[in-house]
């Protein structure tokens, strides 16, 4: 008796702590919410307004985003990923950045995936090809970022991700070949994991998912846990701009990161690493500051860089790869994403 009484307190314990990762960012927002409304009645309206308002107008990229986000998961698209490292090591960079940005992978699977891939001999080059272009871009990601800032800001970010991909790869590659980074992984990874299947034992995808009941139930999960996932972080995000835009002036904005050159696109990648909240949640935060006179190049630098080193990602290097393959990592992705603004910004001067 004292056992069971024992172990039902210990999954009482797990599943609050549970509840409680799961719903905090509904519980800043609503403390974020009622602090303003206690503290400034009229700008708490005002925020909630814009929170309803701005998610009125991004409904239709959020439906569209969601679809893809269900559809890959009941298609079993994701095991595509596998045919990407197979081949020549140019050629196998080449493709691991494109799936890397192009591909629905979920964040849970990337470390397992990733060690496996490391375990089973993968080249660090294709698997750092993947690492750097996976965080930045996905299909239902470039969807809301066409909704938020426009198509030609989202096809910028996706060409930012596989080129930042492709660089990092051929750059490891490099480096490899010289006698570097001979044994990537920490000691004691495996290759386990729910990710790891997708390389071991590659399934070909069910494009016509509806007509398994067991497929038409994880489209059914996956749709409302994408939902769920990004009202959270949307509606956290909206929240943020709407006090960014009534307290924070314009003209510190443009001072730091308005102008067109080096100085604030650099700025904004460093800026990037530590202010970046989430993929979706930095989106309308990013549109904010656009809208105050931040250059769209130094945009799209906070972007890249703060998704390729936000706390998910990073932790996912560090779980798994030495320290020095970590510094090679966020190494390279400071100085993708910096190329990727200078480039950006350049080409919008043209």
């Amino acid at each position: 008796m004292t056992q069971a009484i024992l172990s039902l307190s210990q999954h009482g314990t797990s599943l609050t702590r549970h509840m409680w990762t799961s719903e905090r960012v509904w519980f800043v927002t609503a403390t974020i919410l009622a602090i303003t409304t206690l503290t400034n009645p009229q700008q708490g309206a005002e925020s909630l307004a814009f929170v309803g308002t701005a998610l009125l107008e991004t409904a239709p990229y959020l439906l569209l985003s969601i679809t893809l986000a269900a559809y890959a998961g009941a298609t079993g698209a994701d095991n595509l990923i596998a045919k990407a490292f197979t081949g020549s090591p140019l050629l196998m960079i080449a493709l691991a950045a494109a799936f890397g940005g192009l591909s629905p992978f979920c964040s849970c699977g990337v470390i397992p995936l990733i060690a496996a891939l490391l375990a089973m001999g993968v080249p660090l080059s294709a698997v750092m090809a993947f690492w750097l272009a996976s965080p930045v871009i996905d299909p239902s990601m470039f969807v809301l970022t066409a909704g938020v800032l426009g198509p030609e800001f989202a096809i910028a970010k996706t060409i930012a991700a596989v080129g930042l991909g492709v660089f990092g790869g051929y750059a490891t590659l490099a480096l490899t070949r010289s006698g570097a980074f001979a044994s990537p992984l920490r000691e004691g990874v495996g290759n386990g994991g729910c990710g790891a299947s997708s390389i071991r034992d590659p399934k070909p995808p069910v494009w016509k998912f509806w007509q398994e009941s067991e497929r038409r139930e994880k489209f059914a999960r996956e749709a409302l846990k994408t939902t769920l996932f990004l009202f959270k972080w949307l509606a956290l995000a909206f929240v943020l701009e709407s006090l960014m835009i009534a307290f924070v002036p314009a003209a510190w904005v443009a001072q730091a990161v308005g102008g067109e050159g080096v100085v604030s696109v650099l700025i904004a990648t460093i800026v990037g690493v530590p202010a970046y909240l989430n993929g979706y949640a930095a989106l309308p935060l990013v549109s904010g500051l656009v809208e105050q006179g931040m250059a769209p190049g130094a945009a799209l630098a906070f972007l890249v860089a703060g998704g390729v080193t936000s706390l998910p990602a990073a932790i996912a290097v560090w779980a798994l790869a030495k320290r020095t393959v970590f510094a090679l990592y966020v190494a390279l992705a400071l100085t993708g994403s910096l190329a990727s603004g200078l480039v950006f910004q350049a080409w919008l001067a043209v």
